[in-house]
């Protein structure tokens, strides 16, 4: 039994091979006597026999880096560092074997990547390619890639631009001009932030105005007067020695001080009372001839006896 066993191996084995398939890859087999199998298989070993052979796919996502020869808009030309990702549809791997085969990098992205590049840098100038549009233009040139290249099994993942060379002359220029652009937007928000700084005090000032002003129209002879009299008789009776100080003004306050420290708030002048006691005026003597005779006298010697 072992014999014929051993026997069989000798003579099945040259005819039988066998395939690995590796992690994230499928494979698409070929026969020679039916061609390509519809049946997609997964990861593991396969037999295979003589005269047929595995196609081994990797589905996960790729990258591949292209050096692009573009020129801007103004005819400068520029060379650009790029990294495409892009994977298989797994559920397709068999049609792309059919239509493309294993070799659909160079036959379908990398031209279409290409002419998709020529075609959106034509658009922008050199600062635009450099700095300012980047962006943009990556996401141009992915969308632009992926739609030539739908219905051909493939999923586009990105298209990013690693780096740009510049003359060395115009990339001076260029660092030069951004570097005056951030100048000046620095300015323009030291600008911003001092208005409204002069705004803030502006707002602050007219509130102090208007807080003055209603206060000043509540303010009437008699509240200051009342309000005068109220401080200086809680000054009148603190213990500590004190200094007052009265405007000029008929309707100032005094303050009398004691020897013990007591203060007594006088009213002003016009509330005391009126005193009671009259002084009778002194009766006014007619002038005599005397006394006229007199005051010839004086007036015509006034330095004699």
């Amino acid at each position: 039994m072992n014999a014929r066993f051993v026997l069989l191996l000798l003579l099945v084995g040259p005819a039988l091979g066998c395939a690995t398939i590796g992690p994230g890859k499928v494979g698409v087999l070929w026969k020679s006597s039916g061609g390509t199998q519809d049946q997609v298989y997964g990861e593991g070993r396969e037999g295979v026999w003589w005269g047929n052979e595995m196609y081994v796919y990797d589905t996960r996502v790729m990258s591949h880096d292209e050096v692009l020869t573009v020129i801007a808009v103004n005819g400068l030309t520029l060379k650009l560092d790029a990294s495409v990702r892009y994977r298989l549809v797994p559920s397709e791997v068999v049609a792309l074997h059919k239509e493309i085969g294993p070799e659909y990098y160079p036959k379908i992205i990398e031209p279409v990547l290409r002419s998709e590049a020529r075609r959106v840098i034509g658009q922008y100038t050199p600062e635009e390619i450099y700095s300012t549009k980047r962006d943009v233009i990556e996401r141009q040139i992915r969308e632009g890639t992926r739609a030539k290249i739908e219905g051909h099994h493939l999923a586009l993942e990105a298209v990013l631009i690693r780096n740009v060379e510049l003359p060395d002359a115009i990339r001076a220029a260029i660092d030069q001009k951004l570097a005056a652009e951030q100048e000046v937007l620095k300015m323009r928000y030291v600008l911003e932030v001092t208005k409204a700084r002069a705004e803030q005090q502006r707002i602050e000032a007219q509130g102090i105005s208007d807080y003055n002003r209603i206060v000043t129209a509540s303010l009437s002879p008699q509240v200051l007067e009342f309000e005068q009299i109220q401080q200086l008789g809680k000054l009148a009776e603190s213990q500590n020695s004190k200094t007052v100080v009265l405007g000029p003004g008929a309707g100032n306050q005094a303050l009398l001080m004691n020897s013990g420290g007591v203060g007594t708030v006088v009213p002003p002048a016009r509330h005391r009372a009126t005193p009671t006691s009259t002084i009778a005026p002194a009766p006014v003597q007619a002038p005599t001839a005397d006394t006229g005779e007199r005051a010839r006298d004086v007036q015509g010697n006034p330095g004699g006896s």
